[in-house]
């Protein structure tokens, strides 16, 4: 008796716990469309806004009526099954069996706001210059058949599970799919006619990038499932990440271009966050830091790179969350340990071990080559149906108004 008393006081903490952490990452959709609008020109604030907003909306009818059971019911090497869609079989009493310490409900929720966030994040990549008809055929689809496959294959005890791959809380399956989604974006829908991307408001970005940073901690230190010493560990491990991107980001390009960068330092702390995502569970503090200067310097150069080579991300959403997504991977094979998290079977390479590394660098090149590929050959097929570029007198004029009819400040503003 005083057992399943004791059981049913954990199970109660655990889910206060988890509903606060479901409500921090459902707000980074918001957090993240303000993020996206203070980047973008005033002419298109609200085109990129609505674009994480309607997400909101949309993947949570796909996910009640299929989604969460095509990734997380059946035993397919792939995909799962529509035994859950629904949510049929699972009401108030039913416990997610993961590990028996929170509503299944709540497990459905938590995973929901993933979901949510996930597809938002290639619309930085595109911003415009993209249809909202074709994006929302974009957004239905991509989730289908990019974002549940590997939710299935991750997280949901598919293929990439059964091999050992390990992803805390979504280096491969939201950073790197999306990251890669987005560069294919950008190859398919082509250079801005006006690229002209000063931000419209810096101010803007910096309460889009707290309300990220915020939410992030409900992001990994949440994907724990429950409250115990791992938890703890991925809270802080994030923290210490962002804030050694943060900081390495702006002493870089301070250093280069002579001047303190506000929009810089806030874009190193999103990189620290994505890096940081996949290995938050797995790896000690001192390896977080490590991720983090690894982060601001690699993310850095990558945007420098796409500069230089002329791909018009105009949000940097590869250089940042692709990029990050690969290398948090990769480094969760090179410091990953039991000492912190006992699922870690096989050790990172820095402790003499090398089958966890090449497990982690084989499946996040995978994957970010099929959200590559399949996104540029979708962009395609989706084009046959309704344009996917807005017209040049669209773009000229700004999405806000040609598309939308709506301006985000009135004529007497900025």
């Amino acid at each position: 008796m005083e057992t399943e008393i004791l059981n049913e006081i954990g199970r109660t903490g655990n889910t206060g716990f988890m509903l606060l952490a479901t409500s921090l990452v459902m707000l980074m959709t918001p957090g993240l469309a303000f993020f996206y609008g203070g980047l973008a020109t005033k002419r298109n604030i609200l085109g990129i806004m609505i674009q994480s907003f309607v997400s909101l909306g949309v993947t949570t009818i796909l996910w009640f009526a299929f989604g969460y059971s095509l990734c997380f019911s059946g035993d397919g090497a792939l995909i799962g099954n529509f035994d859950k869609a629904f949510l049929n079989g699972v009401d108030l009493n039913s416990i997610f069996s993961g590990n028996g310490k929170i509503p299944e409900l709540v497990f459905f929720l938590y995973q929901m706001m993933f979901a949510i966030i996930t597809p938002a994040l290639i619309t930085g990549a595109f911003v415009g210059r993209v249809t909202f008809k074709s994006y929302l055929i974009f957004l239905v689809v991509w989730q289908v058949l990019v974002y549940y496959p590997f939710v299935h294959m991750v997280w949901g005890g598919g293929m990439l599970a059964q091999w050992g791959v390990l992803d805390f809380a979504g280096g491969i399956v939201v950073h790197a799919t999306a990251g890669f989604a987005a560069l294919a974006s950008v190859f398919y829908v082509g250079a801005r006619s006006d690229k002209d991307s000063t931000p419209n408001s810096i101010p803007l970005v910096a309460i889009g990038t707290g309300l990220l940073w915020f939410g992030w901690y409900g992001f990994n230190a949440g994907s724990e499932l429950s409250v115990d010493n791992i938890t703890v560990q991925a809270f802080a491990n994030t923290d210490i990440a962002a804030s050694f991107a943060t900081i390495t980001w702006l002493i870089i390009e301070w250093t280069r271009s002579r001047k303190p960068k506000f929009i810089g330092l806030l874009t190193g702390a999103v990189a620290g966050l994505a890096t940081i995502t996949p290995a938050a569970g797995f790896v000690p503090l001192w390896a977080a830091a490590i991720i983090g200067i690894t982060s601001g310097l690699v993310c850095y150069f990558a945007v420098h790179l796409k500069n230089k080579l002329g791909w018009d991300d105009a949000l940097d959403v590869w250089g940042v969350h692709g990029v990050g997504g690969v290398l948090g991977t990769i480094l969760l094979g090179v410091f990953a340990t039991s000492a912190i998290n006992p699922a870690v079977s096989s050790q990172g390479l820095i402790f003499g071990e090398t089958s966890l590394f090449l497990k982690q660098l084989i499946a996040v090149a995978g994957a970010s080559a099929y959200a590559f590929i399949f996104t540029y050959l979708m962009l395609a097929i989706i084009n046959l149906v309704t344009p996917v570029r807005v017209s040049e007198s669209d773009e000229i004029l700004g999405l806000d108004d040609s598309l939308h009819g709506e301006k985000a400040y009135d004529s007497g503003s900025l």
